[in-house]
């Protein structure tokens, strides 16, 4: 079932940052785990800047962002100060210096090609090497991007030794079901794979992240293994700036 948050629509930013906190540490007590395994990604995309200091004045600390340019603009507004930015969106082989310049954490690497050309700028812009998760297609969906199973060892031997790369672990966006648990076998599957990997000792840190779930089916992610749940919706509402 999803995840309801009762009178949603009177709830503030600080509110509803602090009632997902709970139900994700709720989630990962549930699952057995220690709530600090689960790391809570706010998917800050199409919010204002104002909106996003909200929730950092709530105790939010990492965000996700789709487009490089958005991303830019908000992170040069409010800064990387106790704040970690995530790319979770598509990335484009001409924004890949910006990106480099600007995220600390690109969880969506879907091709060899894109992570030579990540290794490459990172190389020549950072100081340290750029944390990347590999993001992987489950279910052959037209509309979303990911590497498939068939290519993965490949791109993930490559990442792990890559100079200028840190490969952190796998990320995923299954298809969108009603019922939760229909969702299930996609975040099992990863999971997986994850392990197949880190077993291989391809991970810079093992075990490995596993970065899925998000607002309605995040506490099926955790209970399948997830490290990063990436929410939105549940604490910003809905999108504002579709334009962007």
């Amino acid at each position: 079932m999803a995840v309801c948050f009762p009178y949603y629509e009177i709830m503030t930013i600080s509110d509803r940052f602090k009632s997902v906190s709970e139900r994700v540490s709720e989630a990962a007590v549930a699952a057995g785990r220690n709530e600090s395994e689960v790391r809570l990604i706010a998917v800050s995309k199409t919010h204002p800047p104002e909106i996003i200091r909200e929730a950092i004045a709530a105790g939010a600390l990492v965000f996700g962002e789709n487009k490089v340019q958005e991303g830019l603009s908000k992170i040069e507004e409010i800064g990387r100060d106790g704040v970690e930015w995530h790319l979770i969106g598509h990335l484009q082989k001409n924004k890949v210096r910006k990106a480099v310049q600007s995220f600390d954490v690109i969880q969506t690497v879907d091709s060899l090609r894109l992570a030579k050309r990540l290794d490459r700028i990172a190389g020549e812009e950072l100081a340290k090497p750029l944390r990347v998760l590999a993001q992987v297609d489950l279910a052959s969906e037209q509309t979303k991007y990911g590497i498939g199973e068939d290519s993965l060892t490949e791109l993930a031997e490559y990442l792990s030794g890559a100079a200028n790369l840190e490969f952190r672990g796998l990320m995923t966006i299954p298809p969108y079901f009603e019922e939760t648990e229909d969702v299930r076998p996609y975040f099992a599957r990863l999971r997986r794979i994850r392990d197949h990997l880190s077993e291989a000792g391809l991970f810079s840190d093992l075990p490995g992240e596993l970065s899925m779930g998000m607002s309605h089916d995040f506490a099926v992610a955790i209970e399948e293994g997830a490290t990063m749940v990436r929410i939105g919706t549940a604490i910003f509402g809905e999108r504002v700036r579709a334009d962007l």
